[in-house]
């Protein structure tokens, strides 16, 4: 039997990420929520909890580096990558979490009580229809869709100092294609995974006023 606060303590520090014992053990609380509710509301295609520390809480921690203080939209978060994660690790930061499917945001806010993530906020939208405050310091998104459809999508949501964070599987060479004129890449990252042989990207893009 594998033993997952293991797999994820020696995973985050390969990673060069601090875990503490409060963050450590509400990653692994978050990761059985995930996995409880999985079998009737379809969250994830990972059904093996043996394979949900890589690909959902280490592959989310691989970010953490490059998350900025300030207000945070987690655009498409589904099961709650990285948002949750993000909101664990960061709690000084801000985190909205969006999502179009009513049975994710239920149980994003089911996460956001158990967990007690009073930095976390749940909103169950269409993106273009979502009209918050103001705006974010940072949106980031998990296959959430193609790069020109995150960036237009949420373009309303941003300012010019708005950084975007993209986090794709192989380097995504066609999407920069169609990216509108007025977004530049300012950073690609190749990110390394512990457990995990797949191919990972980060794209930040930012908007040239």
């Amino acid at each position: 039997m594998v033993d997952h606060a293991r797999q994820l303590a020696r995973g985050a520090e390969q990673m060069g990420v601090a875990l503490s014992d409060s963050q450590s053990a509400q990653l692994l609380d978050y990761m059985a929520l995930l996995n409880k509710w999985n079998k009737a509301y379809n969250l994830t295609a990972v059904r093996n909890p043996d394979e949900m520390v890589s690909r959902h809480l280490l592959d989310s921690l691989s970010v953490l580096p490059f998350v900025e203080a300030g207000r945070w939209l987690d655009v498409g978060s589904g099961g709650g990558m990285p948002g949750v994660i993000l909101a664990i690790m960061l709690p000084d930061n801000e985190f909205t979490l969006l999502d179009s499917n009513g049975k994710k945001t239920r149980f994003l806010t089911q996460v956001k009580l158990e967990l007690g993530l009073d930095n976390m906020q749940v909103v169950n939208s269409r993106v273009e229809a979502f009209s918050p405050d103001q705006p974010f310091d940072g949106i980031v998104s998990r296959a959430f869709s193609s790069l020109a459809d995150f960036t237009n999508l949420t373009r309303h949501l941003s300012t010019d100092q708005t950084r975007w964070l993209a986090m794709k599987g192989l380097y995504p060479e066609d999407e920069l294609q169609a990216l509108a004129e007025d977004f530049t890449v300012q950073r690609s990252v190749e990110l390394s995974v512990p457990g995990s042989d797949a191919s990972r990207h980060l794209l930040i893009l930012q908007r040239t006023a």
